[in-house]
């Protein structure tokens, strides 16, 4: 995946780097989605900020990603242009074998000389896609949804009235008093 010529645009030579913060920008466009061969995105085009920290310990990397992809609609299926964002961290630790510890940390060896950031910007960016991908036309504006979202709370969060005693099913309140009879008796 990362041999292809179009993604090593994405490399950052890390060997020459002194300890301190750097700033790379990355641009990229269909090309960029087809050289990923994935089927999530195949139009787009995305401009992205990256600060790298390096440490003798770690790197660490910050990611302002923006940009425009192509979508489905998944009601009329026509296709849409929808603007993201994403902002996103990664932490880089230094070690003795490459390992994935978790979304946002990796441990990766002390002879790494270059890290390709293609992969990182990809996964950020492909979280941002929405699960229903709904064509502008067919959305509420953002006013009608909060004034709904705020009944529904209000609704949610009603409590009955705290003098009135819930209504007892008649069959629980006999085996209620079964139960407290014969604690008496006992």
């Amino acid at each position: 995946m990362l041999n292809s010529k179009e993604l090593r645009k994405y490399d950052i030579e890390i060997v020459q780097l002194e300890n301190k913060h750097y700033d790379f920008e990355f641009e990229g466009g269909e090309a960029f989605f087809a050289a990923l061969d994935q089927e999530l995105i195949r139009k787009g085009a995305f401009r992205a900020k990256v600060g790298l920290d390096k440490s003798s310990t770690m790197i660490q990397l910050s990611f302002d990603i923006e940009g425009t992809y192509e979508l489905i609609c998944d009601r009329s299926l026509d296709p849409f242009d929808e603007p993201f964002r994403a902002k996103e961290k990664m932490i880089l630790k230094f070690g003795d074998r490459n390992e994935v510890l978790s979304d946002e940390i990796e441990i990766i060896t002390w002879e790494t000389t270059t890290i390709n950031v293609a992969r990182y910007l990809f996964d950020f960016i492909g979280l941002t896609v929405p699960m229903k991908k709904l064509h502008p036309r067919f959305r509420k504006p953002e006013e009608e949804e909060e004034e709904e979202e705020d009944q529904t709370l209000v609704y949610s969060s009603a409590k009955p009235d705290e003098e009135t005693e819930p209504e007892v099913d008649p069959r629980w309140a006999a085996l209620q008093q079964l139960k407290n009879g014969r604690s008496k008796d006992q």
